[in-house]
């Protein structure tokens, strides 16, 4: 995906940035040591999983919960506390047959009143709901959640959807546990040992798991402050495992770690405020648009590694991904100042605008830098602004407090989960985007229970994005994770997953 570019040569300038300490040594484990410790660049904003808002939460989250089904390696969901599922071919039900003896890490075996709270509470249908569970929006089309018997669950809804089941991978939690938020309880294989914020994660193997069991017996994610000072962790031997490596970085790894390589599965994009002056104009977002050079881009931030996108949906949804997209604003800069020009932008009235950035994810910030040179030549003048992960989820993410802002979304496996934010009525639509036939469109792709049809439509929607240039769409980048050669194994997920349960010795 990139060059190597001067501002990355101060990668290796922090040493003490690190906010966590202790855990075991990667370079110095030995054939008797079943632990690891995996490098992570922000804290988690809860440890209810039904609070939490950031991926960085949910894809460490990942080994201590798990839903009726959970995804696997290769973009299929597989049964988890279900043993099995039933989708009605008119699409108004499903039924989940529960696995038997399915155990919390509290010793407590998952009954079906379990599976009901937790899908009522992710959905917002408990009577006494908590204002601070994140309610999945695209669960609002359950009317009910039936016990039938001792062991089985039916989930009704109130118009067809054969796209639900990418979101029942929502975790399932004990009905009658309050501790959720200070000492979590899953079903996951890994089960909760501590929490220090700002310093780190503990798991432990859960002994008692129905699945096959980990080979790691702790797992230790430290938090750490930035991406520089956790890869000088990495350096001093203190980390195993570290999924968010530069391709600087990756050039400089230690001999015993091997680069392991495979898609973010995110939509990396300069995302525009579409309610702020002058992003209301749609010339002015298509120029920014032509104005980058996203081969450039790639080749600069990760080595050439990585795949160009067109508009809001990354490569490995398969069938519902158009790739006609990716070369639709090709880079035009001549035709870019034509646009600022005709919206009344020139060199004595510069387009200008900030440009927020959270500070702890390098590869969106070195992004950043990229563009805003590139937006230079065209007398474009971004102001990069970086804040903590904290802020960005309060103020840009929630609070739509920005102007332009970089980062990655990922999604659940359904293709309306990845484009659902647009809508012109959902909580998350945090670029302000507004068009009555997006809105009839996706309200139509969802209700169709016709594969082919869906297929259609969610590409008609990604060319309406596209065409209205509603952010500047940018790339679904590599992941370049470096991992200890003491383990093998590392698998890379269509979502934004951690799986610690998956790794091996090496022989």
């Amino acid at each position: 995906m990139k060059k190597k570019a001067v501002f990355l040569t101060l990668l290796f300038s922090l040493t003490a940035l690190c906010a966590c300490n202790g855990g075991s040594s990667g370079k110095k484990g030995s054939e008797d040591d079943f632990s690891a410790v995996v490098g992570i660049t922000q804290d988690l904003d809860s440890l209810d999983p039904h609070k939490a808002v950031a991926a960085g939460t949910d894809e460490v989250l990942f080994n201590v919960f798990e839903g009726l089904v959970k995804p696997s390696a290769d973009g299929t969901l597989v049964p988890a506390v279900a043993k099995d599922y039933t989708i009605a071919p008119d699409g108004m039900s499903y039924t989940f047959p529960l696995r038997e003896n399915v155990k919390f890490h509290n010793g407590k075996v998952v009954t079906a009143d379990d599976v009901v709270y937790s899908i009522k509470r992710c959905a917002g249908l408990l009577d006494d709901p908590d204002p601070e569970v994140v309610v999945e929006s695209a669960l609002s089309v359950i009317s009910a959640v039936e016990k039938v018997g001792e062991d089985t669950v039916v989930i009704r809804l109130s118009e067809p959807n054969t796209e639900l089941l990418g979101f029942l991978t929502c975790f399932i939690i004990p009905e009658d546990y309050t501790e959720q938020e200070s000492a979590p309880v899953g079903t996951g294989p890994f089960q909760f040992v501590s929490y220090t914020p700002l310093t780190s994660f503990v798991v432990e193997r859960f002994e008692d798991y129905y699945g096959e069991k980990p080979y790691l017996e702790k797992v230790t994610f430290k938090i750490c402050a930035s991406n520089d000072a956790a890869f000088m962790e990495l350096l001093a031997g203190s980390i195993d495992i570290f999924p968010y490596l530069t391709d600087e970085q990756a050039s400089q790894l230690p001999d015993d770690y091997d680069l392991e390589v495979g898609a973010s599965n995110l939509v990396q994009a300069m995302f525009l405020n579409n309610k702020f002056e002058p992003f209301t104009d749609i010339r002015v977002r298509q120029a920014l648009c032509y104005a980058v050079d996203k081969e450039e881009l790639l080749n600069i931030v990760s080595g050439g590694r990585g795949h160009i996108i067109g508009s809001n949906m990354f490569p490995n949804f398969g069938v519902y991904y158009d790739e006609t997209l990716e070369n639709y604003y090709s880079y035009q800069p001549e035709k870019a100042k034509e646009l600022l020009a005709d919206a009344g932008y020139n060199e004595n009235n510069p387009l200008s605008f900030v440009l927020k950035v959270p500070s702890n994810y390098d590869f969106h910030v070195a992004t950043a830098q990229v563009l805003v040179e590139q937006y230079r030549k065209l007398g474009v003048n971004a102001e990069i602004q970086l804040i903590e992960w904290s802020a960005w989820l309060s103020d840009v993410y929630k609070g739509r407090d920005y102007e332009a802002t970089i980062v990655g979304l990922d999604s659940a496996l359904a293709p309306s989960d990845v484009l659902k934010r647009y809508m012109s009525t959902a909580k998350n639509n945090f670029v302000n985007y507004e068009n009555p036939q997006f809105d009839e469109l996706f309200t139509k792709a969802l209700a169709s229970i016709k594969e082919s049809e869906k297929v259609t439509l969610y590409k008609e929607i990604q060319q309406l994005l596209t065409r209205d240039a509603a952010s500047v769409y940018l790339q679904d980048g590599a992941k370049l994770v470096a991992v200890n050669k003491r383990f093998t194994n590392y698998l890379f997920y269509p979502v934004y997953v951690q799986d610690m349960a998956a790794l091996r010795p090496a022989e």
